[in-house]
């Protein structure tokens, strides 16, 4: 017999063809296809409304708007105090800027960066504070925006994860002197490859601006740059999922609570703050220990399900780093924590036979 068709962690939405080209059809008529074109200018004015933001830059993926996040607040050398349980993109970029990464252990409860250890780590030669709203949960912002203010420190949020989330009637996308989001195709908004950085300081937004075009205006140089534009091929597909975004984030939901339902006290979940309205842009899970983990994927892949381990292994493990320094939180919850297959048009019957493998397994 057959095997069912894959199912993956995540799978791409795609907006209805006719709707991408209507958007695309008069930069094909007009052979612009970048260079901060119509498309991109209407995909900005349109976010930043969305989202109530007053500077938002599109550019070309996620992993480079922490890198001019960097660079636009002058954090070119020094310590950057992060987290260990991300995507490996957040060290990637700190070591790409010629920083050093230090790490701070996550809060047990859901999974960000533990502002009671922040001051312990802070040194002489730290710059900034790199948190991530991982999974979509709100990081302590209030806590880590008291502590930077009170060493002089910036705050560049990894916010990959975290639209379509508010906290206390604000985009959690709002807080710290830069946050950024990757648009990527796996991600709940995307423009196929993307991202965005929002940015607190009109002069700081300035300089990103200059610096994601080279660092000129016309013929006028003003400063170092590279090319981190986003295309109108990206931006016109970022038009075209917009606005699906409410019906998306809806049957994500109606998923997730369908997972609580089956797997009510069978595995362990991240608490969400108080006052987060959250995007449900991922379904973590958390397995008794790493050998349970296994037991269950290889009983997954046996029926073509493919859940991920979202992250693992803790960044302060990589084999590359010189400094592994332990985050006991973060390397637990890393070895036996992994993400569920979530996306819209997800079966009923099929989460009803993942949640069935999980509980046989367990």
């Amino acid at each position: 017999m057959p095997k069912s068709p894959p199912i993956f962690v995540t799978k791409t939405f795609v907006p209805p063809l006719e709707e991408y080209e209507a958007f695309i059809s008069a930069s094909f008529q007009k052979a612009h296809l970048t260079n901060q074109g119509p498309l991109v200018v209407e995909l900005e004015k349109k976010l930043r409304a969305k989202l109530g933001v007053d500077n938002l830059q599109l550019v070309a993926n996620g992993t480079v708007a922490l890198q001019l996040a960097l660079k636009a607040l002058n954090i070119e050398s020094g310590e950057v105090i992060t987290t260990p349980f991300s995507y490996v993109a957040t060290i990637s970029s700190i070591l790409w800027e010629r920083c050093q990464p230090v790490f701070v252990d996550i809060e047990p409860d859901n999974f960000t960066l533990n502002p009671a250890l922040l001051e312990k780590a802070i040194t002489p030669r730290t710059r900034a504070i790199m948190p991530v709203h991982v999974f979509g949960y709100a990081c302590n912002v209030e806590a880590i925006q008291k502590i930077a203010v009170r060493h002089g420190l910036k705050v560049i949020y990894d916010a990959a994860h975290a639209f379509g989330c508010r906290y206390k009637d604000r985009s959690l996308l709002d807080w710290g002197d830069v946050s950024t989001c990757s648009f990527h195709a796996t991600k709940l908004f995307h423009t196929g490859e993307g991202g965005a950085c929002l940015v607190q300081d009109a002069n700081t937004n300035e300089k990103l601006d200059l610096i994601k075009r080279f660092g000129h205006s016309g013929d006028e140089h003003f400063r170092l740059g590279i090319n981190a534009k986003m295309s109108e091929l990206h931006a016109g597909m970022g038009l075209a999922v917009l606005p699906y975004l409410p019906e998306i984030i809806k049957a994500r939901r109606e998923i997730s609570e369908l997972y609580d339902r089956l797997l009510c006290n069978l595995v362990g979940r991240p608490l969400p703050q108080d006052g987060l309205d959250y995007n449900y842009a991922y379904y973590p899970v958390l397995f008794r220990d790493e050998t349970q983990l296994l037991r269950i994927f290889d009983a997954l892949a046996v029926q073509n399900i493919y859940p991920r381990r979202y992250f693992y292994p803790a960044l302060n493990k990589l084999p590359y780093l010189t400094d592994m320094t332990s985050c006991f939180v973060a390397e637990d919850v890393s070895s036996r924590i992994a993400c569920l297959p979530l996306f819209p048009d997800l079966s009923i019957d099929d989460v009803c036979r993942i949640c069935r493998t999980i509980e046989a397994n367990l």
